[in-house]
């Protein structure tokens, strides 16, 4: 099968021809179909996350058909359309697994970073880790929700029901899917953006954005709660400044720059900060079923497999709206 394969870190994807996998009892092949690129994938390429395996295939937002399963898969079926996210299984026996927290699990293991993921044509999985996909939505389209869908979504409830005013800082493919859940549920959604992203605020006001801004800017008013896609550190103390009393911050990126220093008088009045990592099963289970209703369009720059470096070069200059996904199917 053909992949892009990643060798050392700080070096571009190979395209190799590398063995198709062999599932393992508890896992399916997939012939895949799409992935989505994301920033978690510029995090392992400039070793910012230091533990991948490697080589390394890339790939956590993957979309596909079930083509063979193990011997002790039972929840799918040769043919099946399969979602792929970025938790690629946990121990179950740890004391998080054992509280329903699978997402801190101790001994956990990820698509694409400590596995092979899904910028190839084919790759295991764990099936009880894995989501059924209906048929009716383009794979391009579908991708961008297991990884951008998923995180957003659970930054989203961690945000608290009660948020009606939410920020978003930086608008990529989590915010731009995010901005309709918030809209369907009546929420008034505040857009940040890189100073002088015109092009960027007008696609989230698009999207349903009551103002869209520079980070360097104040909203009309003060917010409930603000989530930061965006990598960088400094934008937590500009979101405290934002909020309103009791509000919180949802840091949303696996990876951030240092946060700086700030008076406390920015978190006083009992303001929250606190991250997200990684993603439960409930969290996929609860969010798919919901893209239906809103209904959750995705905008997608499609790239072919061997455009791999190309699409993440694109993702890393900020030429993407939306979401960057690979087709390979």
């Amino acid at each position: 099968m053909r992949a892009m394969v990643l060798e050392r870190a700080k070096q571009p994807l190979s395209l190799k021809e590398w063995p198709v996998p062999r599932p393992q009892p508890n896992q399916v092949l997939i012939r895949v179909q799409a992935c989505g690129v994301c920033r978690t994938d510029l995090h392992i390429i400039d070793g910012e996350l230091s533990k991948p395996k490697l080589p390394l295939i890339l790939g956590h937002e993957i979309v596909g058909r079930v083509v063979q399963t193990g011997g002790k898969v039972g929840n799918f079926h040769v043919g099946d359309r399969i979602g792929v996210p970025w938790l690629g299984s946990a121990c179950g026996h740890c004391s998080y697994c054992a509280k329903g927290r699978e997402n801190l699990c101790d001994h956990p293991v990820f698509t694409g970073y400590t596995i092979d993921g899904g910028y190839a044509e084919y790759t295991v999985a764990d099936a009880q880790y894995c989501f059924h996909l209906a048929d009716g939505t383009e794979d391009t389209a579908t991708a961008p929700l297991l990884c951008a869908g998923l995180i957003g979504y659970r930054s989203y409830r961690m945000a608290g029901e009660d948020a009606q005013k939410l920020g978003l800082y930086g608008f990529g493919a989590a915010a731009h899917i995010l901005t309709q859940v918030a809209k369907y549920e009546g929420k008034r959604v505040y857009s940040f953006t890189k100073p002088g992203d015109s092009k960027g605020q007008a696609f989230a006001r698009r999207l349903g954005a009551v103002w869209a801004g520079g980070s360097d800017e104040q909203p009309p008013e003060r917010l409930d709660a603000a989530i930061i896609f965006a990598p960088v550190g400094a934008l937590v103390p500009a979101a405290l400044r934002a909020l309103g009393k009791g509000g919180t911050v949802v840091c949303g990126g696996i990876h951030m720059s240092d946060i700086p220093s700030f008076p406390y008088e920015l978190l006083w009045g009992e303001r929250v900060v606190r991250s997200v990592a990684n993603l439960t099963r409930r969290d996929g289970q609860e969010f798919l079923a919901l893209v239906p209703k809103v209904p959750v369009r995705t905008e997608v720059a499609v790239y072919p497999l061997e455009q791999a470096n190309a699409a993440l070069s694109d993702l890393r200059s900020g030429k993407i709206e939306g979401a960057a996904v690979l087709s390979i199917g």
